[in-house]
């Protein structure tokens, strides 16, 4: 697994140390077009520059991220002054915030995956339901927070492998193996509570 560069740390794992509020304002410098009036960004083929960005962010894969949990970022955002960006497939409505942005990208297989994991850094927060995903957090040294408020890390991500891999088998053999459970009040309340905790330490 990659080593992680000396970072703060955060039960246990690798996070980054939050910077001055007044710094959270500041523009990322991008060379992409704005497609829509609320902040969201249209990501072509071609790759963008970029420039390093000033302090812990918070990315969501959110083509599958409950509503309910999307709420809870753009609060959070505010409280805490940090950034968020979406990243989805299609274009997200998001509401008039300087910490929140959308970004589009192209259609097709783990596009979206791969452009958070692309730009994330070191000490970054995902937010993402997605196994494969949240292990490549884990090996850039960022955290990866399940949108009903369990956070994968270094020591139980092996095991959400294996688990994610049986399953697959079942069902590729015929075995019915029904659906995740509905996202439920407990399973919010959880994922605010853990969201609050993390910030209250990061930032």
């Amino acid at each position: 697994m990659k080593q992680c560069l000396p970072v703060a740390r955060i039960g246990g794992e690798c996070a980054g140390i939050g910077l001055p509020a007044n710094l959270l304002a500041e523009q990322e410098t991008l060379s992409v077009a704005l497609t829509a009036t609320h902040n969201v960004e249209n990501i072509m083929p071609a790759d963008p520059v970029e420039t390093a960005p000033k302090t812990m962010q918070i990315w969501v894969d959110a083509d599958a991220c409950p509503n309910v949990v999307k709420q809870i970022l753009f609060h959070a955002a505010e409280r805490w002054q940090v950034n968020i960006i979406l990243v989805a497939n299609r274009l997200l409505s998001t509401p008039p915030s300087r910490y929140v942005k959308a970004v589009q990208v192209p259609a097709g297989f783990d596009v979206a995956d791969n452009e958070i994991v692309r730009r994330l850094q070191p000490g970054d927060l995902v937010i993402t339901g997605d196994i494969p995903l949240a292990s490549d957090v884990l090996q850039k040294c960022g955290h990866a927070l399940n949108p009903r408020g369990s956070f994968y890390t270094n020591d139980n991500i092996r095991e959400y492998m294996s688990m994610r891999q049986f399953m697959d088998e079942l069902r590729s053999s015929g075995v019915e193996t029904g659906g995740p459970a509905a996202f439920s009040n407990a399973d919010r309340q959880a994922f605010a509570n853990q969201l609050d905790k993390f910030l209250m330490k990061a930032l």
